[in-house]
């Protein structure tokens, strides 16, 4: 006999409660817009263990103990009050705290709309030149030398604006890098020696010389390797002003009448000697000649008086005797003038008792 098929089974799903979504809030925060929790009845058998599910995900002080309905404020105490798409406010030991729960959002800060209005141009009355809108409002980059010294080269130097704006500042802010020999930075010179009093006077990108309480020192800083070409045919290329000589001649001239002119004065005669007309040497004047004594004799003659001669004999010396040297006079020579002598050898006896012990 064929066995007869057995029937398949027939699974129900009435009997099977699908997870619900809840949504909890916390005591007593009206900021704390809620956070969704999904309870699986497989997972989730007890409301003690619904409660360490939501100790975990919702921060309360001193952990969740109880669960409220937000408008009411009933206390859940079994897991069968619990209902899908429910809302619940959990809180620790402390009592329910009333607030609108259900419409608690982050509200999102609304941007303000920018009312554009479309001013009038004012036109200032103040007229400011163009040099001061590129140079007085930008920052300074100088260079700047040690006063005396050609082996330090130039430190750079970036000035801001707001140091411009004291002059103290600014020697302070070159006395960090520079070191003078008499001290801190007390002055600022041009490569010529003139004086920088104040901010104005500086230049962009210029070489200055930093000195302190000494003097300006005069030395050829344009030679230095980091000078700029334009610097050096600045300073280096100037030709000195020449002194303005007063014709004196001329303004006295132009002084007297025109006859005198005419008369011509005798001429006066050539000296010899071609010293005269020589710019190497200068002209004496009359009251050096009469100063300086008549030379009767001349230097190298032997009529000229000397130290180491007596011009005229003394008289407590004439008639004495001359003292004659002695004989037995010994005058040590030295080593080098003593003649060379020649020494024999010396011939040394051994005395007897020695022979005798040798035989």
């Amino acid at each position: 006999m064929v066995p007869s098929p057995r029937p398949r089974a027939s699974y129900s799903l009435t009997g099977v409660t699908p997870a619900s979504t809840v949504l909890v809030y916390r005591n007593g925060d009206p900021f704390y817009s809620g956070r969704k929790f999904v309870i699986h009845h497989r997972h989730v058998r007890t409301f003690e263990a619904l409660i360490a599910q939501l100790n975990e995900g919702v921060e309360v002080p001193f952990g969740v103990r109880t669960l409220y309905t937000p408008q009411e404020g009933h206390r859940i105490r079994n897991l069968s009050e619990i209902k899908q798409g429910g809302k619940y406010v959990a809180a620790g030991r402390e009592r329910f705290k009333k607030l609108d729960y259900i419409h608690i959002s982050i509200k999102k800060p609304q941007r303000r709309k920018k009312v554009v209005v479309i001013k009038p141009v004012v036109h200032s009355k103040i007229r400011v030149p163009s040099r001061w809108q590129l140079i007085n409002n930008k920052p300074r980059n100088i260079n700047v030398f040690t006063n005396g010294d050609m082996l330090i080269p130039p430190i750079k130097f970036i000035i801001p604006r707001f140091t411009l704006k004291n002059w103290n500042c600014v020697l302070a802010l070159i006395n960090e890098k520079i070191f003078p020999r008499s001290g801190g930075v007390h002055r600022l010179y041009t490569l010529d020696g003139h004086a920088v009093r104040n901010s104005d006077g500086l230049e962009d990108n210029h070489y200055y010389v930093a000195a302190g309480k000494e003097k300006f020192k005069s030395l050829p800083y344009w030679r230095s390797s980091r000078v700029s070409p334009e610097v050096q045919r600045r300073y280096g290329e100037s030709p000195k002003r020449p002194r303005k000589k007063k014709a004196r001649s001329e303004k006295h001239s132009a002084s007297q009448p025109s006859c005198r002119h005419s008369a011509k004065s005798p001429k006066s005669p050539k000296p010899a000697d071609g010293k005269a007309h020589s710019v190497f040497y200068a002209k004496e004047s009359k009251e050096v000649k009469k100063a300086r004594p008549e030379r009767t004799t001349p230097l190298g003659s032997d009529k000229a008086p000397s130290i180491f001669k007596a011009g005229k004999p003394r008289g407590e010396v004439q008639g004495a005797a001359e003292v004659q040297e002695d004989k037995n006079l010994k005058v040590e020579m030295p080593i080098d003038q003593v003649p060379a002598q020649i020494v024999q050898e010396e011939e040394i006896v051994a005395p007897a008792s020695t022979l005798a012990d040798e035989g």
